[in-house]
């Protein structure tokens, strides 16, 4: 049994190299035999319960008040977080006041200012969604 409860990212990340390391032993094995696997090594019962234990561990980084920066499609901002929601482990939907509003528009003859967005991102401060060029619609980072 390991002592060291690991972060959601890092449990999941031992699952994904135990697969490996077991299918180079041509012993093939579903990811989610080896999230079982990971949550035993821990002394978990199953993963869902140690799944529950991470989160109830894992560390808030957001906090209604709080200073931020970062970017909203492509356009830099300051501003503040004035409501946030759990969404699942590390994902949080936040509501920011924006210090200035920003052009999310990116064609010349048009514009639409936003000074208060919404979105959801993760535990790297990133939104899922995308761009067209791959990059998070929201990235969001305490000010510093």
């Amino acid at each position: 049994m390991m002592n060291q409860i690991p972060t959601m990212a890092e449990a999941k990340a031992l699952a994904k190299k135990l697969r490996a390391h077991l299918e180079s032993q041509g012993r093939a094995t579903s990811h989610a035999q080896a999230l079982e696997t990971v949550a035993h090594q821990h002394g978990y019962r199953d993963w869902n319960t140690f799944c529950a234990v991470i989160s109830a561990r894992e560390e808030d980084p957001w906090e209604p008040g709080m200073r931020v920066q970062g970017t909203y499609l492509a356009q830099p901002f300051k501003g503040s977080i004035i409501a946030k929601m759990k969404q699942g482990p590390g994902w949080f939907r936040l509501v920011l006041d924006l210090d200035e509003p920003v052009d999310v528009v990116m064609f010349e003859g048009f514009s639409n200012y936003r000074r208060r967005i919404r979105g959801i991102v993760g535990p790297d401060g990133h939104s899922r969604e995308r761009t067209s060029n791959g990059v998070p619609h929201l990235r969001v980072e305490a000010d510093k």
